[in-house]
């Protein structure tokens, strides 16, 4: 049996004429922490919306746990253990945080007593009680990462929960991170801020006009030609 958790194999996807994904290959394991970067527009969050089942990919294969997933919808992916997050966060503002927590724990039927450890994990305990609206950007980010968590995936998808965030943020998020791919649960991680992904993978994949330029270290990466091409020609 394949140790993958994921696997893409020859996704394309299309808007019109335009073609976005161009056969996209790659897989992750269990527990894996893998960073997805590229230019504006290569592509980074149509992959995670393929893979989410908030976009269809037009060709080419989705497995998850060795099934296909590629026709499911949404809410059996989520049933499946796959879930995402938002660059901005969709969280019921007129609901409190634990609330918020709780319809998504609903959603597959986790034990009640299940919701406070996530609050502890994602340190919003004390406030609880709040108006999601009411928080901070920050907050809020934690909060659309505790509603995923609630739902126990075995893969998170992570869209740059690292935008507009300060240092000390950035580093409870990547301490955060690496303490849940501790537990096992593999993550696909969008993100322009390199210094925060290199805390947290030493294996990205680089997109160019939805094209897969590179896959291996980081640090291999920034020496690439094509990844360097393609940075400075979106400049």
């Amino acid at each position: 049996m394949s140790s993958e958790l994921l696997q893409l194999v020859g996704v394309h996807k299309r808007f019109g004429a335009q073609v976005v994904l161009n056969d996209v290959n790659f897989a992750v394991v269990p527990g894996e922490i893998v960073g997805l970067v590229g230019p504006n527009g290569s592509g980074k969050t149509t992959t995670i919306n393929v893979i989410s089942g908030l976009l269809q990919a037009d060709e080419g294969t989705i497995d998850f746990l060795g099934h296909t997933i590629n026709r499911l919808p949404m809410y059996k992916r989520v049933h499946l253990g796959v879930n995402r997050t938002f660059q901005v966060p969709k969280v019921f503002r007129d609901m409190t945080v634990r609330e918020n927590v709780e319809v998504a724990a609903r959603s597959v039927r986790l034990d009640p007593r299940e919701i406070e450890p996530i609050l502890d994990d994602i340190g919003l305990a004390s406030v609880a009680s709040r108006m999601a609206g009411s928080l901070t950007v920050n907050q809020q980010k934690l909060l659309d990462l505790g509603r995923a968590l609630a739902t126990r995936p075995k893969l998170l998808l992570v869209d740059e929960i690292g935008a507009g965030l300060n240092p000390a943020e950035l580093g409870v998020i990547a301490e955060l991170l690496q303490r849940l791919s501790t537990r096992g649960i593999a993550m696909i991680v969008v993100e322009h801020l390199l210094d925060f992904l290199n805390r947290i993978t030493e294996r990205v994949i680089v997109l160019g006009a939805g094209r897969m330029l590179f896959e291996g270290p980081l640090a291999s990466a920034a020496r690439d030609p094509e990844v360097i091409a393609a940075f400075i020609g979106a400049a």
